[in-house]
């Protein structure tokens, strides 16, 4: 299977969660193994994975359980990249993979729970996806270290976290503030952008009966300097 990486997520330190695009059905695909994946497969550091990517990642096995339908093991050692594709190509699909709304993509089950978006286990269409923004979101570091992602789909209006690998130093912990000064100048001045956006894996937040799947922005994609990978810098 092959697919195109538009979603690169910040875990605990070390460790991170892709996902992309399979190119012939359109579908999302998050690839997944028996532990979990290390910063040791991004591109920088040997392995297959960074944003608009290409990456063939040999047989997989489905294992997605509703929401996260997308789940398909594979062998890490079995995967490659095969190429970066052009900034048109990616924004493309981009484009064709967007839907207007939150519950477009994740389906009616979509609860608001204070100023997000959350989903009971076992139910959804989905866990994965992308959003062209109603308005301009804007992102925000409240608390001086966390970093949301002010957001509408004309239906909701969220604060959301944000967990973009690239907006984050190799701890996973320290936010780079001048990367984010730097989307924000461009969302500021009308860039359009395209969201991935998907639901954690569940876990039960305080003052909560039970676990849920909380929603929030996996990667910010701008039109203007579209192929920003690890390494290289946010400004367009």
């Amino acid at each position: 299977m092959r697919v195109i990486i538009n979603h690169l997520t910040r875990m605990a330190p070390g460790f991170i969660c892709v996902a992309g695009i399979d190119p012939t059905t359109g579908a999302h695909i998050r690839p997944t193994m028996r532990g979990r994946l290390s910063r040791e497969l991004l591109r920088e550091n040997s392995g297959p994975f960074d944003i608009a990517g290409l990456v063939d990642l040999g047989e997989v096995t489905a294992e997605g359980v509703a929401p996260e339908i997308e789940d398909h093991v594979f062998r890490h050692w079995a995967s490659r990249y095969m190429v970066t594709l052009t900034p048109d190509n990616f924004w493309t699909l981009l484009q064709r993979t967007a839907r207007p709304t939150f519950t477009a993509i994740f389906g009616p089950d979509l609860e608001a729970t204070g100023h997000t978006l959350s989903i009971a286990p076992g139910k959804g269409l989905a866990s994965l996806g992308c959003l062209i923004p109603a308005r301009q979101p804007h992102l925000a570091i409240e608390y001086g270290h966390s970093l949301r992602l002010l957001v509408s789909d004309g239906v909701h209006d969220l604060s959301l976290p944000v967990t973009d690998l690239r907006l984050y130093e190799a701890d996973h912990k320290t936010i780079r503030t001048q990367a984010v000064a730097d989307l924000n100048r461009r969302l500021l001045s009308s860039v359009t952008s395209i969201l991935a956006v998907g639901l954690s894996r569940p876990f039960q937040k305080d003052g909560d009966a039970e676990p849920r799947h909380w929603l929030q922005v996996n990667s910010i994609h701008l039109e203007d300097h579209l192929i920003w990978q690890i390494g290289s810098t946010a400004g367009g």
